[in-house]
């Protein structure tokens, strides 16, 4: 379990909102007409630098006061498709 304070905001942020959209808009599933979009961009809370190695399987979860229930996410792998991304 990886349990730490999560910074979050502009200035925690570590790559530009083009690497960010790249990553996100690469799955077919973040690309269907209609749909929009909110992120939260942004955290000081490196899991990486902690020494967290993550696997196909593993499941995240998220949980906030602020919200009812909790995120829950299984890691998958899936092949790399090229997309380029225009902003409106």
């Amino acid at each position: 379990m990886f349990d730490k304070s999560f910074l979050s905001g502009e200035d925690n942020m570590s790559h530009t909102i083009a690497n960010l959209e790249a990553h996100h808009f690469k799955y077919p599933g973040f690309r269907r007409p209609g749909d929009v979009h909110v992120h939260f961009f942004g955290t000081a809370t490196l899991s990486f630098s902690a020494g967290v190695k993550t696997e196909v399987g593993d499941v995240f979860e998220i949980e906030a006061d602020a919200f009812l229930f909790a995120l829950r996410n299984r890691l998958d792998s899936a092949p790399a498709t090229p997309v380029r991304v225009a902003a409106l």
